[in-house]
């Protein structure tokens, strides 16, 4: 375990199960059908490859980024898009991959984002979910862990822009963001 976590959350082997599970869910809701699998950077994007990869039916990538923590650790209230799609999303089944369902206002920005666009639907999968952090009525279609309220790092998920690379998902120690 990395010095800087308190204690493994979800290990990778877990992390791998859940992944598969939610490829097989997406696999059987878009069967025969061509979504866009959009991966809100940077937090998503190694749970966004894996879980395309357990997932069986043909989809096109696209990546946007939506700003709401900043170096913070504390969301700084009302999310904003800071790289926006490649692609159009008129008429098509969206699939947003998210790293994790905090206050649930980048999942309101982004569902009422992809509306205006166009979207024919929109199925959010989301990695994790901390309901204890909820200050608007928002969940995700398929969640693989919910969470307490602790400070999260690894697979994808950053402080300051450091711990993503880790296999698994940890508490950070309080000590490392109360400087």
């Amino acid at each position: 375990m990395h010095p800087d976590c308190e204690r493994i959350l979800i290990t990778e082997e877990e992390l791998a199960a859940k992944v598969r599970e939610a490829g097989r869910w997406l696999t059987e809701r878009f069967r025969g059908k061509f979504p866009i699998a959009v991966c809100n950077l940077k937090g998503s994007a190694v749970f966004f490859t894996d879980l395309l990869r357990a997932t069986e039916v043909d989809v096109e990538m696209d990546f946007m980024a939506v700003s709401s923590y900043g170096a913070d650790t504390i969301s700084a209230g009302k999310p904003r898009i800071t790289r926006d799609l490649f692609s159009s999303v008129e008429g098509r089944d969206v699939i947003l991959v998210e790293d994790i369902v905090d206050t649930g206002r980048t999942l309101v920005t982004l569902r009422s984002f992809f509306a205006e666009r166009g979207a024919n639907s929109v199925t959010v999968v989301a990695l994790l979910d901390k309901p204890s952090r909820r200050v608007v009525a928002s969940q995700a279609d398929y969640t693989c862990f919910e969470v307490e309220n602790h400070f999260i790092v690894g697979y994808g998920l950053d402080y300051a822009e450091r711990y993503r690379n880790l296999p698994y998902i940890a508490a950070l120690k309080r000590s490392v963001y109360e400087k």
